[in-house]
C-alpha cells in the first residue's frame, strides 16, 4: 500500500511566482484609451486623423509605475486643451483598471491638426 505524501503547504500569490506584463500590452490599451476618448470629437466630421502613436517606458521593477507616451491627430477648430486632458484620463485609467499598474506620467504630442474638410 502507497504511503500518504502531505500535500504541497500553499503559499501566497507573490510567493509563487510575478507577472510581467509586455511594454506593447502597455501601448494596445493606451492605443484603444485614446481611441475611444476622441470618438466623440471625430463623430460628424468629414476629414479623420491617423491612428494614435504610443510608446512606453516599462516598470524597472514589477511594482513601479510606467510612463506613457501618445502622438495624436486633433480635429480642428476644436479645445485642444479638453481632448488631450481626456486623452490622458482615459488612458491613465484604462492601463490602471486593466494591469494594476500605476501610470507616472502620459505625454501627449499633438502632432497634426486635421481641419474640417467642406464637403
Amino acid at each position: 500500500m502507497a504511503a500518504l505524501v502531505p500535500a504541497p503547504a500553499r503559499r501566497e500569490p507573490g510567493a509563487r511566482g510575478r507577472l510581467r506584463i509586455a511594454d506593447r500590452v502597455y501601448a494596445r490599451i493606451a492605443a484603444r484609451a485614446a481611441r475611444e476618448a476622441l470618438t466623440e470629437a471625430w463623430q460628424g466630421r468629414t476629414g479623420r486623423g491617423g491612428p494614435p502613436k504610443v510608446s512606453v517606458s516599462g516598470p524597472a521593477a514589477p511594482s513601479a509605475p510606467v510612463t506613457v507616451r501618445v502622438a495624436l491627430d486633433l480635429p480642428f477648430p476644436a479645445d485642444l486643451t479638453a481632448l488631450a486632458r481626456a486623452v490622458r484620463d482615459r488612458i491613465t485609467a484604462d492601463v490602471r483598471a486593466l494591469t494594476g499598474t500605476r501610470v507616472a506620467e502620459v505625454v501627449v504630442v499633438i502632432e497634426h491638426l486635421v481641419p474640417e474638410v467642406a464637403g
